[in-house]
């Protein structure tokens, strides 16, 4: 027999473990004495009132034989196995896709355009402070995809999609906190993702599968409507039976090899906008209600959505205690995101503001078909680009001044490094989004009294916020039309975040084993 039990305690009690066993208690009464053990579920942060609560659920077990054994996932070595998958893209799609491989004794490939880990950071370095893109190795292409720096936000909704719970247990494994299994909000930071993500490759070598860098994939061969080869690096010919697609939401060149070749594809809607920075003692005022944030509070984070009957817009992927980065994967483009360190203890909050852009909005680019909304992004990213001057330098404005259509004679220093140029981004996007922007900062200031700041600063273009293709595929998750191609995670438009892609991840490779009759 086991009990779930909700506390609420102060701040200041948030990890005074014995304090929290003593309230459970008193809710037991007639219980006392009997209890066994007594283990955390979940946490978070209640903040409508002024007096700011933790609440923790906790589990309460009344017996041994009820208690949750430790999580061990049961790895089979691979390396001779007679089925093997090719994986191309080492993301959180195409690493969970891998690990779920070992689980079912299939050997997986795993190609990755970019660098390790290792070797990665020294061009994220060089795109940071000299703002030069590496096309091959960059914040979205190398070890861990887009996923490593995009700082371990693991809050999805797409619980109803797959088991998160285990998402979580295997992050743990390879060397993440153990808070992610009962944050409400679960987060890691970008510096210690890279660890991870190095502790998952070397599982998956570990038990007989293959990890390749640098190898490229720039086409592929179709026979009888089945997926036949690949090829690598444009040079290295590869014979596959089964092929999954994980190479996220940047790689346009996939996009463009794919339609190219025929394959099936449909225009999705997406959302495009700004990344917009506050000062976080600010945040934390509004959100906490306090002039200073208490030492045993997190800085303060905010979620936002407004619609105005025609189209939404709404904050993504909010950074507390951030960093605005150059996610650019071409020269001659701009494209901002953010990230926090696991003490989220910068003084900036960021996060992105976007608007839904759907087929109507994009008459201009129809005829690309399916990569319209693609070529909209790209559009938008080279002229900011030619906005900003060169070299990685975003386009800026003071949010009041965009507000009221005026230039800002001059820029708050921010977190992105390569640097700003002022300009007025009225004239960047088209009519529907900059409207838009307009309306949604207006209401976000009724919801959070002292958003609208001519200190906060909007920074352009955030335009990565998902993939604005989805490629089709049928029950079995493989594409309709081609036998053995399984399109997977962000890229392929069934995903949106870290958890949600290694949930994709793993649900291809269980379709496969299934329609293959793998034990």
């Amino acid at each position: 027999m086991s009990k779930i039990i909700q506390i609420s305690v102060s701040p200041d009690r948030k990890d005074d473990i014995e304090f929290h066993h003593q309230l459970i208690l008193q809710q037991l009464d007639d219980l006392d004495g009997k209890v066994h053990s007594i283990k955390i579920l979940k946490r978070s942060i209640d903040a409508r009132k002024r007096q700011v609560k933790y609440i923790l659920s906790y589990n309460v077990f009344f017996n041994l034989s009820e208690i949750d054994s430790p999580y061990a996932p049961n790895y089979l070595d691979v390396k001779n196995a007679k089925n093997t998958v090719h994986i191309i893209g080492c993301g959180p799609a195409g690493l969970f896709a891998a690990l779920t491989c070992l689980k079912r004794g299939v050997k997986p490939i795993l190609f990755e355009r970019g660098k390790d880990v290792r070797l990665r950071r020294r061009d994220i370095a060089s795109l940071n402070k000299l703002g030069v893109v590496n096309p091959e190795s960059n914040y979205c292409f190398g070890e861990g995809g887009a996923g490593t720096y995009s700082d371990g936000k693991l809050y999805t909704r797409s619980k109803k999609r797959g088991n998160v719970l285990e998402v979580l247990q295997l992050l743990v494994h390879h060397g993440a906190p153990e808070d992610i299994l009962v944050d409400a909000h679960p987060h890691i930071g970008t510096n210690k993702l890279p660890l991870i993500i190095q502790n998952i490759t070397q599982t998956i070598i570990d038990h007989g599968g293959e990890v390749h860098f640098n190898s490229k994939f720039t086409d592929l061969t179709i026979q009888e409507n089945a997926i036949r080869s690949v090829m690598i690096n444009d040079n290295k010919s590869i014979k596959v039976k089964a092929l999954v697609i994980a190479t996220g939401h940047s790689a346009r060149d996939v996009f463009h090899l794919l339609n190219k070749k025929e394959i099936k594809m449909i225009f999705k809607p997406f959302a495009l906008g700004v990344r917009v920075e506050h000062k976080q003692s600010l945040i934390d005022q509004i959100q906490y209600k306090q002039q200073v944030r208490s030492e045993f509070l997190p800085p303060s984070s905010y979620s936002l959505v407004y619609n105005n009957g025609e189209r939404s817009v709404y904050s993504f992927c909010m950074c507390p205690g951030g960093i605005i980065a150059p996610c650019a994967t071409q020269n001659n483009e701009v494209v901002t995101n953010g990230w926090s360190p696991s003490k989220r203890n910068n003084p900036f909050a960021n996060s992105g503001v976007v608007v839904e852009v759907k087929w109507e909005d994009l008459t201009k680019y129809h005829s690309y078909g399916p990569l319209a909304g693609m070529m909209f992004q790209q559009e938008i990213e080279q002229k900011s680009f030619d906005l900003g001057g060169g070299n990685q330098k975003v386009p800026a404005q003071r949010m009041v001044d965009f507000l009221n259509d005026k230039i800002s004679s001059s820029l708050e220093q921010t977190s992105y490094q390569p640097g700003l140029k002022s300009i007025n981004l009225n004239n960047l996007f088209p009519d529907f989004i900059s409207r838009t922007l307009h309306e949604g900062f207006q209401y976000f200031n009724r919801k959070m009294s002292g958003f609208i700041t001519n200190k906060a600063i909007l920074h352009a273009t955030e335009s990565r916020t998902s993939s604005p293709v989805r490629i089709p595929r049928n029950e079995q998750l493989e594409h309709p039309d081609v036998f053995g191609l399984y399109p997977c995670g962000e890229g392929a438009g069934y995903a949106g975040g870290i958890v949600s892609a290694a949930i994709d991840g793993a649900k291809c490779i269980y379709a496969y084993s299934e329609s293959n009759k793998i034990d």
